[in-house]
């Protein structure tokens, strides 16, 4: 079969997008089809080129066998909204262009939160005449409006209308979570068009390369402290200012320490604050490659996942979690809804407490640091948890299997029957 992926972002960016995409489409050339991926430049978050690339109009790479095409956009790092449309609809068009000169696929692909990429993909399966396969990673228009990037209004309403015609319009829905895909129902996609396929990550394939304490002599942090750390894009939609003001709470407790690590619009901002506050006990720390950020994630005694107070992201699963519970670290979720219903009830792997509730963070915090045998016991659930339910291998197999249905019901319905007197 060939595969002919639609995405913003791929590796080496290394936000969840990225990963995703680039371990799914890895098995599934392991399986033995041909992958294709139409991305451009990567420049996530900062919307700086990475060295050794340029933003070309046109240049190829293979990766472990994936082939690789990458085009021209208008690069924006991730802040402010008019300029990152500019960057998603140059995507759009450039990508859609380059794919009408590719070979046809059996199947095209787009994924989200960048949702032109998308529209690229609706268009190229129409004018190749192939399934086209939606992953829907993100709600839009809903996260503009979570994390007030833009008001309601005319734009809105037509977008949402757009939004829901792609919908419709896919041969397969790739939710990655269950109210993605109730949200789906509701806008009139039948179930057998469906097909929730969560995040998750491979037990063992990320090995650290650095020991505790060579990391936090590194970064600064304290050896003794009991250290909570948020990893990640440090975005509109984290809440991340709920960290800085826990660390205030507890500015005078040397046994209490926090760390955070990534890129991202509020990430001057967060800088700026902790600096005002003279908070000693927070470690800032610009984002890093992957595996750094790995080795950072494995010197830390408890994983931070946090998001706005906001009823959007009670249907959103971060992709942090399963990382959490691959290094066998206690969670505290900052998140209500079905991350908390995995974290807490499936995987016992945590504690959630109120989105943006510095008070609760605190008490959560302090009760894991006097519970070391808890600790334990969440770092090992999770870590059965990925075993047993988050296995990307498994994930990857999964969707491929429902790719594969959907490329031959449309072969079988449009193979012309013959007729007998």
């Amino acid at each position: 079969m060939k595969i002919l992926f639609f995405t913003d972002n791929f590796p080496p960016e290394s936000n969840a997008p990225a990963i995703r995409t680039y371990e799914h489409t890895r098995e599934w050339v392991k399986a033995g089809h041909e992958v294709t991926i139409v991305t451009c430049a990567p420049n996530f978050p900062l919307g700086k080129v990475y060295e050794g690339y340029s933003n070309s109009f046109y240049q190829t790479e293979e990766v472990d066998g994936i082939r690789v095409v990458r085009v021209w956009s208008y690069i924006a790092a991730n802040e402010g909204a008019a300029k990152r449309i500019i960057d998603y609809l140059s995507f759009m068009v450039s990508s859609t262009f380059a794919a009408l000169f590719l070979p046809r696929p059996d199947v095209v692909i787009g994924t989200s939160p960048q949702l032109f990429a998308t529209v690229g993909a609706w268009l190229i399966s129409k004018v190749k005449r192939v399934p086209y396969v939606f992953e829907l990673r993100d709600l839009w228009p809903e996260s503009i409006l979570a994390v007030g990037a833009m008001e309601k209004g005319w734009v809105i309403r037509k977008l949402e209308q757009f939004v829901s015609f792609l919908y419709r319009q896919a041969d397969l829905m790739v939710p990655v979570t269950n109210a993605f895909a109730n949200v789906l129902r509701e806008e009139g996609v039948p179930d057998e068009r469906i097909e929730v396929i969560t995040n998750g990550i491979e037990p063992g394939s990320h090995p650290l390369t650095e020991t505790r304490e060579a990391v936090r002599d590194k970064w600064g942090v304290p050896q003794d402290a009991f250290v909570g750390a948020f990893i990640g894009t440090l975005g509109m939609a984290h809440g991340i200012a709920t960290i800085l003001e826990a660390a205030e709470k507890v500015r005078d407790d040397s046994q209490l320490h926090f760390l955070i690590m990534g890129n991202g619009a509020d990430k001057d901002q967060i800088k700026q604050l902790a600096a005002e506050k003279g908070l000693s006990n927070v470690t800032i720390i610009d984002g890093q490659p992957r595996q750094i950020a790995l080795n950072v994630l494995g010197a830390v005694d408890v994983s931070l996942v946090l998001l706005k107070n906001t009823p959007l992201f009670e249907t959103v699963i971060p992709s942090k979690i399963f990382e959490a519970m691959e290094f066998e670290k206690p969670i505290l979720l900052g998140v209500r809804g079905e991350s908390a219903d995995i974290v807490v009830n499936k995987a016992n792997a945590g504690i959630a407490f109120t989105p943006e509730s510095a008070d609760e963070l605190v008490q959560h915090l302090r009760a894991l640091q006097s519970d070391p045998e808890r600790c334990a016991e969440f770092g090992r659930n999770g870590r059965a948890a990925v075993d047993s339910a988050f296995r990307r291998t498994q994930l990857a197999a999964r969707m491929l299997a429902a790719i594969e249905r959907v490329v031959e019901r449309k072969r079988t319905s449009s193979a012309p029957t013959s007729n007998t007197a």
